[in-house]
């Protein structure tokens, strides 16, 4: 299989099956914690970089050949880059919605729902897990480095407001907190006025739990996320 991995046991999503729908660390950004190392292409180009039907024809004998389906919580499109970049990802909702009743999740940098076209494409998810790492252009560039100066978190931010009226399931928002950047608490504290605008189902706080891409890169004290959290108030979570 290319283009499956799994299941495994998310700590998001319980028993996952990945997907992944570009090449290695196709990416818009360039994340300083990211696990998967430094991306390979930084770009905005939305291509059919893997096939829908390969990604389909794989899932379809997965899934007769697994006798343990009914166990798997989510079918996950995520991988290795970020999926949004593949221009057939319509198509491949689509095609899993044919195959299977399980709930298919979408996990999301959210640098493209600034555009109208993608969140048509995303509107056949059940869930969806976009990150939001800042809420200012500064701490955005320093922590998602993001490809040219195109990028506007401004954008970003407004993409998942309207991506909140178009989208009918479920929202989990993720906040990657890396200490020194991007966890100020009068910083979360305007964070909170944003994300009520965005208005997730759920808020979860991510943190680097693996080697990052760039060794600086720290986790914050607990009792610093445990204050973000309360700040953040009932529907935020640590993960």
């Amino acid at each position: 299989m290319n283009h499956i991995y799994g299941p495994v046991k998310s700590r998001r999503l319980g028993m996952s099956l990945g997907l992944s729908v570009t090449p290695y660390k196709y990416c818009a950004f360039n994340c300083v914690y990211c696990q998967l190392k430094n991306t390979t292409r930084l770009t905005l180009d939305r291509r059919e970089y893997v096939k829908a039907k390969a990604v389909l024809s794989e899932l379809g004998q997965f899934l007769k050949a697994y006798p343990d389906c009914k166990k798997i919580d989510y079918i996950t499109v995520a991988g290795s880059g970020e999926p949004l970049l593949n221009s057939k990802i319509k198509d491949i909702i689509s095609g899993i919605k044919k195959l299977t009743s399980i709930p298919v999740a979408l996990i999301t940098n959210s640098a493209l729902f600034s555009d109208v076209r993608v969140r048509r494409d995303v509107l056949n998810f059940d869930l969806i897990l976009p990150s939001l790492d800042a809420i200012t252009q500064d701490i955005f560039e320093k922590i998602d480095r993001p490809a040219g100066t195109k990028i506007k978190v401004e954008d970003i931010i407004n993409g998942l407001i309207a991506l909140r009226r178009e989208f009918k399931g479920k929202i989990w928002l993720e906040i990657m907190l890396v200490k020194g950047i991007n966890d100020d608490l009068e910083y979360i504290k305007k964070f909170k006025e944003v994300i009520k605008k965005i208005n997730p189902d759920k808020i979860q706080l991510n943190t680097p739990s693996r080697p990052p891409s760039e060794s600086w890169v720290k986790t914050p004290l607990i009792q610093r996320l445990r204050k973000i959290q309360s700040i953040l108030g009932k529907d935020c979570e640590l993960i």
